[in-house]
């Protein structure tokens, strides 16, 4: 087994930080930044590099940039060498920068294909190459972080180019932390893989096919996804996914892909169109670098700010005490609908018993063989029941008032304790941030 790397508070790491001025990239850049980081930014538009530090710089973060192409492994080496030179080395890279296409694999020229596999999948390879040989280097390490996507689980049609380039990341960045292993170098490799996000994606995506493209719901917000990068950056962990619903689309392909393609090959083209947005074909930063003018967010109608699964990812023990305080109450709830004898579940299983139910039938052809005798009795009967109705169905009431008034209270206690423990995690978890 590897050495595990010591990692650093974000306050005493240096970050590089790939595709630093759009979208997750660039909130991952700030966040860090205020945090206290020393930042180094690199991206293809040196406009926005230069405005984005100067942004950093102006509240008192140290920042630095370069201008490079992650598929330029050169031009990506010098700009690791000037971040090793100003900032004595770096503690974490981030391979953040990719680009798409919207349109059928077989109407995408190979040339555009192959230029998104040079960004998303060679950019990731170059970074990764320069960043783990640099942090082998380091007496305590560091960490790579690789960001990929949930398509690389769930491929969608019109977007298969950029789910194969993904599909690729997630291969490369596992095979890679398994060698890092066996050579016992002190450096994890993490892979986020977000599910749509809040970006300027559809704005950067080269689209051929016809209309205006957006991300489906649910949409997540880039904070959170920023939040996870650098909790990967402190904490070792080798896979999280950012969003609930790209987790659950990617599990039900995996379980059921025989269903699952038919029915992504015929409503995902129809989710991913914008009825509303401008069709701009070739507006967009597959050769070119875009001009956002450092726009972090496009505001989609609705935005999630939290992800529950990445929460729980990143903290497991409080997850774990939540699901110990679930099952506490489950168990009481069960435990305080005994009764002396037999509990409702024995009841119900009891009245579904074969044997149970035979015997049941045998007996009802007894009984209508008496039930012309019993017709007579009956009617003996009928006015002292009446009689006594009204002071047996009291009573009855009272002590179901009683049983259930007392099940009530310790529900409620059960429950004061739960809210107790879940605000003390919640409150650790807040102190910890």
């Amino acid at each position: 087994m590897s050495r595990k790397p010591v990692l650093k508070p974000l306050d005493r790491q240096s970050i590089v930080i790939t595709g630093a001025t759009s979208g997750i990239g660039l909130a991952t850049a700030r966040r860090a930044a205020a945090a206290g980081a020393c930042v180094f930014l690199i991206a293809r538009g040196e406009k926005d590099l230069a405005r984005l530090t100067e942004e950093l710089q102006g509240k008192g973060s140290r920042v630095a940039y370069a201008v490079a192409d992650v598929a330029d492994y050169e031009a990506l080496r010098e700009a690791a060498e000037k971040a090793r030179r100003l900032f004595g080395g770096f503690d974490t890279w981030v391979n953040n920068a990719g680009i798409s296409i919207f349109g059928a694999i077989r109407e995408v020229t190979l040339e555009d294909q192959r230029r998104l596999f040079e960004t998303n999948y060679w950019g990731v390879v170059n970074g990764s190459l320069i960043a783990a040989e640099h942090l082998r280097e380091r007496p305590e390490g560091g960490t790579i972080v690789n960001v990929g996507s949930t398509l690389a689980d769930a491929p969608i049609p019109i977007q298969g180019v950029y789910s194969a380039s993904k599909h690729a990341v997630k291969g490369f960045t596992n095979a890679l932390r398994m060698e890092l292993m066996r050579e016992d170098a002190q450096v994890a490799v993490s892979l986020v893989k977000p599910a749509a996000i809040d970006t300027p994606y559809n704005k950067h995506a080269r689209n051929i096919t016809g209309h205006a493209m957006h991300n489906p719901q649910p949409v997540y917000a880039t904070p959170v996804v920023a939040d996870t990068i650098l909790w990967c950056a402190t904490h070792p962990i080798r896979e999280i996914t950012v969003g609930g619903g790209g987790r659950i689309i990617a599990s039900f392909y995996a379980a059921l892909p025989g269903i699952a393609e038919p029915l992504f090959a015929r409503f995902a083209p129809m989710l991913m169109r914008d009825k509303r947005g401008e069709y701009r074909p070739y507006e967009d930063g597959l050769w070119d670098p875009a001009d956002d003018g450092l726009e972090e967010e496009v505001h989609y109608p609705m935005v999630r700010n939290f992800s529950a699964l990445a929460e729980i990812r990143k903290h497991p023990g409080v997850a774990a005490g939540v699901v110990a305080v679930l099952a506490g109450i489950g168990l009481a709830t069960l435990l305080l609908n005994q009764r002396s004898g037999p509990t409702r579940y024995e009841r119900i299983r009891e009245s579904v018993n074969p044997a149970r139910l035979w015997s049941r039938l045998r007996a009802g052809e007894r009984l209508r063989d008496v039930r012309d005798q019993a017709q007579g009795g009956w009617d003996r009967v009928s006015g002292l029941s009446e009689r006594l109705t009204g002071r047996d169905s009291r009573r009855r009431a009272a002590a179901y008032a009683r049983d259930h008034a007392q099940e009530g209270a310790a529900a409620a206690a059960v429950a004061t304790i739960a809210a107790a423990i879940g605000a003390a995690a919640l409150k650790h978890w807040q102190d910890r941030r």
